[in-house]
């Protein structure tokens, strides 16, 4: 007589009877012990208190005092959270903090120089590039390294460039204006 074959269930109900299932697979993340991390953001260095399972966006909204940072649709189809690590664009709802230690972060408070702000930001007042104003940091962040990497040579490569960032109310030809404006600018 063949023995019979075991299967998931009853592997996984030994393992459990014998009790050596993996810590992480018996406690979810939460659960754990926060581990205390140094996150240099704008230039400040942070120790923040951090579950393995914690996003950047929710570190910087909910631990720090940069909010500015927004949380549209949490799944990295929005762009609203856009950050810059270490000069490149990221999605903080799609970054883990934790693999941010030793990265220079920077968010839309860490733009302007005191009251003066960017040539990105300016360029948004003046050509109305937001209406409700929610998008509008994940805008900027993303336009001002837009710019740095020189994807501004027509209102066609601006919005492909821009075109993870999403605007409800539509102010999309405003953005463009602010993109193609800010970019002069800084050529001239």
């Amino acid at each position: 007589m063949d023995p019979v074959a075991p299967t998931r269930r009853t592997i996984l109900g030994t393992v459990a009877a014998l009790g050596t299932l993996p810590f992480s697979l018996v406690v979810p993340p939460e659960a754990m012990p926060p581990t205390a991390m140094d996150l240099t953001i704008n230039g400040q260095r942070l120790t923040l208190p951090l579950h393995p399972s914690t996003t950047l966006l929710d570190a910087l909204r909910e631990q720090t005092a940069f909010t500015g940072t927004k949380k549209g649709c949490d799944h990295g189809s929005c762009g609203a959270c856009t950050v810059h690590i270490d000069g490149q664009r990221v999605l903080a709802c799609l970054t883990l903090a934790m693999r941010c230690e030793d990265k220079a972060i920077r968010t839309i408070e860490g733009l302007a120089d005191g009251d003066t702000l960017r040539p990105v930001q300016a360029a948004f007042l003046e050509h109305d590039g937001l209406q409700c104003g929610y998008c509008t940091p994940g805008q900027i962040m993303s336009a001002v390294v837009l710019i740095e990497e020189g994807h501004t040579g027509s209102d066609e490569e601006i919005r492909e460039w821009m075109s993870g960032n999403i605007c409800r109310c539509g102010a999309y030809p405003n953005i463009v204006a602010a993109v193609r404006d800010a970019a002069s600018s800084r050529k001239g």
